[in-house]
């Protein structure tokens, strides 16, 4: 059985901007707490059903509010950092990173500065981007850091490339798919994009062995991968006036 990743970002209580980057289209990502709450029971009610929990960001909510959940239920995730962001208001510090690091969750580069367009960059730029996140991390935690995930869902082959070519060897992007493929030693990983407003059994949905859900997020993933070269920085303000959602 093919584990499903399932991509989430920060947690608030009352505003969203308690946590993570502080915009408008990070703010369509972020979660109640009470919402999370809800969608870790659903995954829970299903049983012996494979699959991992990520995070991207490196906000501090993951510190805050998710880990201590996800380690009540005997789980751990794993936290994509930016590491430009590291103890600036709304991110972890790198204390907090060594305690998850210490208490058993996977700590991974989410790039160093998080460019708008990952893609779009140079493969050089692409490859200082990793390499330097990585360094920073594996500074903090006293250990390799060999995973990480794409900021912004902007992926492309060469994205891949300068993963490997920057030492990664496990990469996570945003295309709703449970299969793996390799690029130049490195494995990349899609994930199940969970948003602001998805109801409550959106997770227990995309893990029921129904193809149903997976395939319509797979859908509506390569329809938007056909707009989002052509609007660039303007495709975030115009999804928010005419879907409200990614």
């Amino acid at each position: 059985m093919n584990t499903v990743s399932l991509l989430f970002h920060d947690l608030y209580v009352n505003d969203p901007r308690e946590s993570g980057f502080a915009s408008e289209a990070a703010d369509r990502y972020k979660l109640p707490v009470d919402t999370f709450d809800a969608h870790i029971e659903g995954i829970a009610s299903i049983g012996d059903v494979p699959f991992l929990i990520t995070v991207d960001d490196g906000g501090v909510s993951y510190y805050t509010m998710m880990a201590d959940r996800l380690e009540a239920r005997g789980w751990r995730g794993y936290c994509f950092v930016s590491t430009d962001q590291i103890a600036t208001r709304g991110f972890l510090d790198a204390a907090q990173l060594r305690e998850l690091d210490g208490r058993g969750h996977i700590i991974g580069s989410h790039s160093a500065s998080h460019p708008t367009r990952f893609s779009a960059c140079s493969p050089a730029r692409m490859r200082q981007e990793w390499t330097v996140s990585r360094q920073v991390l594996e500074d903090i935690l006293g250990h390799e850091v060999p995973l990480a995930s794409v900021p912004g869902g902007y992926y492309s082959r060469a994205v891949a490339n300068s993963a490997a070519a920057s030492g990664l060897r496990l990469l996570f992007n945003s295309e709703p798919v449970t299969g793996f493929q390799m690029e130049e030693g490195c494995t990349v990983a899609g994930r199940f994009t969970i948003r602001r407003g998805d109801p409550p059994q959106t997770c227990r949905s995309l893990l029921l062995p129904s193809p149903w859900t997976r395939w319509s997020e797979w859908a509506k993933w390569n329809a938007k991968g056909l707009v989002k070269p052509i609007l660039g920085p303007a495709y975030m303000r115009i999804a928010d006036l005419v879907a409200g959602h990614d």
